[in-house]
This record gives C-alpha cells, structure tokens and sequence, in this order.
C-alpha cells in the first residue's frame, strides 16, 4: 500500500497544481458568462461546481473539464428574457435529459458527423452575437436585444461614449482587460503563475478600487439565495412549441460543443481517448443536476480543458478538485465577487468571443474549400439576423444541399470520330437534378447532322428526374435532327 501511494505521488502532485490552475481560470469565466447570460453571477459558480464534482467524476473524457461555456450566453438571455429566469432550471433540466438519453443509444459519435464548417459557423456566429452585446456592457450601457439591434445600436454607443464620462471610464476598465488578456500570455513566467483571465480581472478590480473609479461592479446574492429550482409551473410549459425549440437547441448546441472539444482535448495528450457515449451522458447528468438546481447548461470548455492538460494533469482528479476549490470559494468568499468591476468580465467575454471567430482559418478554407466556407459562413450571417436555433437549421440544411450537390457529380466524356460513325457519348458519376441543366447543355453542343450512341452504364447513380430528361432529349434528337440515338 505504502508503496501504490508513493507510486502515485507524481501523478496526485499534478493533478493538485492542474486543478488549482484550472479553477483560476474558471472562476472569472464562470461568473462572466453568468452576467452575460442575464442571470445571477453565482449562477455560473454553481454550474462550474457541478461540472467539477459530477461530471468531472464521471466517465467520458478524462481530462476536459465542463462549466458554462461562452458558446451558450447568448441563447439563455434570449431565454431567460423571453421566458423568465425561473424557466431556465426547467430548460436545462429537459436538455439534460435529452443528453443521457442519446448517450444511452449511443449517438455520442454521431456528432463527430456535423460539418465542421456547420459548428465553425455555429461558434463564429456565436462569437460575434456575444461579442456585439458584451461592447455595450464594456461601457456600462444596455443592450439593445437580439444581434442586428445591437450591431445597428453601436453608433449610438460610441457617440454615448465618448459624451459619458463613466461610460468611458468603464470602456477604458474593459479595455484594458482585453490588452491584458492579450499581452500576459507573453510574459511566460507570470502565465505560469497566475492564468491571463484571472491577473486581468485581478489588475482591472485592483486599480477601480484604488483610483475608486465609478464603474458597475457585480451584484452578489449569495450562493443559496440564487438557487432557483423550476417548479411545476415552469416544467409545465415544456409543451410549448418554442420552449421544446430552445430546449433542442440546448441539447444539440452543448452536446455538439462538448463533444468537439473532447476531439480537441485528445489532440493535445497521450492518454486515454473519449468514449463519446460516456461523455454525453456525464454531460447529461451535469445539465440533469444544472436544471435541478436553476443554474446555467453546461458544456466541456476547450480554454479550461486547455489549461488542465497544459498544467500537466494526468487523472480526472485534477478536473474534480477545481470543483472542490471553486464551491470553496463561493461558500467562504462570496463578497469577493461584489468588487469586480462588469466591466472586466465583460473584456473577458470579448475576448473570448473573437477567439470564438476562425479568422485563422478562413483564407485558406476560402482558397480550397470554397463551398465550405460558404456554408461557415452563411451559418454565421443567420444566427447573427435571425436567431441561434434557427441559424444553425440554415447552416445544417445548406451543408446537407452541399453534399448532395458534391455526389451529384457527373460529366460526359465525348469522342467524335471521323465519317458517319456515330458520336460516342459516356455519361460518368452520379446523374442527379442538380446537374441536370450541365447535363443538358453539353449534350446540346453536339453536331446535329451525327447519330449519337449514350452509354450510361458509367453511371453509379441515375435519379428519376435526370432519366425522364435523357429520355426526352433522345426523343427529341430523333424528331428533329433525324439521325437515330442509342442509349445503353
């Protein structure tokens, strides 16, 4: 025994220093995307817990970690504004549910098969949402609404701005945050030390307190105060028809995200690899108990996950203990939270938010996969004028159109030959509607005083439409030209 324990001390002193690292990097993002997400800011302490305690526990992927998560602020707003924050319990609730009952039938893999260029798009348009309503909390102003009030608002807030003097020194507090952000991961012996999210917030609550700037800081309520369960009322207005929508987007929004990020995080150790199934169901669980407890859905989060595995965890002990630390904080320390300024967990959200955006990736998506690109963008350009849930229908419909168009692939390989030999004409790929109108023209470029001999015995697939078409078309050549069409 003596010796199992000193076998394992290597691995529990990583685990120990990952999970400390980890819960400096969650706390001031749990408590960001909580003020975001228009509800209290221990809301996303308690999310953060859960995602620690259970399903950082569970079986799945060992070493990300889960708590709410950027990618979901703007959709609880919109669901908290539309249907009260009591509803929000009984959203999560349902979309917890939904979780462990695709991990049960095993659909956890099937996600690997969304189009990537559909969840780039997804996250983009996410990114930009977020990134358009946290400018105006960077200057202690209100939101407009939904993502075209709030882009087409920003003139407004810039001339407010610049006339406002606490709104420019709350936007001076907020961007500062952001070039901290930026820079601190540069000074690579203090990143070590202290994670970029918690010595940003840490400098902006330090220097508003010193020069007492008068900026919004954070409302605090207590940890048992701000638990809401649903009750009866707010579980029964899961028939409706939008709250089942939003509920689905939850379920397929966090479960996409979570299991991405678990294909990420395994990219970035030697370890043990995801059990996808596994990992939706300890996501479901989460969410289950999330719900329960009125507090905000949960998913895996890369920048934790990140953190976790570059701190040097080995076990899934790292992600639990940060649990351990974050629940301890909320219970002992919970007038900390009342001197952080809005204003730098809004720069945090804006930061987030771009990174949320691949502008990496878009040059080179544009210059080789230019339908892709399309589809990430088009993604993208919907969630931002229309609306989450149906943004990302838009972008799954035009990529399934995508592909189809892709199969449908199918040219005429044309030989002529001197004299009255017929033209040889073999059709090859895939004969579908969506060529049709290519198929068509090219058979029309064919001399008119020649016979034609059309072999389709190239084809692997020939769909109605383009059948009747050909038949026509031959149909036709022999009535108006004269000379006589074989097809084989």
């Amino acid at each position: 025994m003596n010796r199992l324990i000193v076998n394992r001390l290597p691995s529990l002193r990583a685990d120990f220093t990952a999970s400390l690292v980890v819960f400096l990097v969650a706390v001031p993002l749990c408590v960001g995307v909580a003020v975001a997400s228009g509800v209290p800011a221990e809301l996303g302490l308690v999310t953060g817990i859960v995602g620690g305690l259970l399903t950082g526990l569970l079986p799945g992927s060992s070493l990300q970690v889960s708590g709410p998560a950027a990618g979901l602020t703007v959709l609880v707003y919109e669901a908290v504004q539309e249907y009260g924050l009591g509803a929000l319990g009984a959203l999560v609730l349902a979309a917890g549910l939904l979780q462990l009952v695709m991990g049960a039938l095993k659909l956890g893999r099937w996600f690997r098969a969304i189009s990537v260029a559909v969840v780039q798009g997804m996250l983009a348009g996410i990114g930009l949402v977020l990134i358009a309503g946290q400018l105006y909390t960077l200057a202690d102003s209100k939101a407009p609404g939904d993502g075209l009030s709030n882009l087409a608002g920003l003139p407004a807030l810039v001339l407010h701005t610049v006339r406002d003097g606490g709104a420019a020194t709350a936007l001076a507090v907020g961007a500062g945050t952001i070039a901290v952000l930026v820079l601190w991961p540069r000074w690579k012996r203090a990143a070590r030390v202290l994670p970029a999210p918690l010595a940003a917030v840490a400098l902006a609550t330090v220097t508003v307190f010193v020069l007492d700037l008068p900026v919004a800081r954070v409302e605090v309520s207590g940890l048992l105060d701000a638990i809401q369960p649903p009750g009866f009322a707010d579980i029964g207005r899961l028939t409706e028809l939008g709250v089942l929508g939003t509920v689905l987007a939850f379920t397929l929004i966090a479960s996409a995200e979570s299991l991405f990020s678990a294909a990420a995080v395994d990219r970035l150790h030697s370890g043990r690899r995801t059990d996808y199934d596994k990992e939706l169901m300890a996501q479901g669980a989460g969410n289950t108990v999330c719900g329960v407890l009125g507090a905000l859905p949960m998913t895996a989060v890369i920048v934790r996950s990140a953190a976790n595995v570059q701190a040097g965890a080995r076990t899934k002990l790292s992600r639990v203990l940060h649990g351990v630390w974050i629940l301890v904080f909320a219970a002992a320390f919970p007038a900390a939270l009342g001197v952080v300024p809005v204003a730098a967990l809004a720069g945090i959200l804006v930061h987030a938010g771009c990174k949320l955006i691949p502008l990496r990736e878009l040059r080179p998506l544009w210059r080789e996969h230019r339908g892709e690109a399309v589809v990430l963008f088009a993604t993208a350009l919907a969630i931002v004028t229309v609306n989450m849930f149906e943004g990302v229908l838009i972008g799954l419909l035009l990529a399934v159109a995508k592909t189809a168009w892709d199969t449908s692939q199918v040219h005429l390989d044309i030989e002529i030959p001197e004299g009255d030999e017929p033209i040889q004409v073999r059709a090859v790929g895939n004969a579908t509607f969506l060529r049709l109108p290519k198929l068509l023209d090219q058979l029309a470029t064919l001399p008119a005083d020649r016979a034609v001999e059309l072999d389709l015995d190239g084809l692997r697939h020939l769909d109605h439409a383009c059948a009747t078409a050909l038949n026509n078309w031959a149909e036709q050549h022999r009535r108006a030209r004269g000379p006589e069409v074989l097809t084989s």
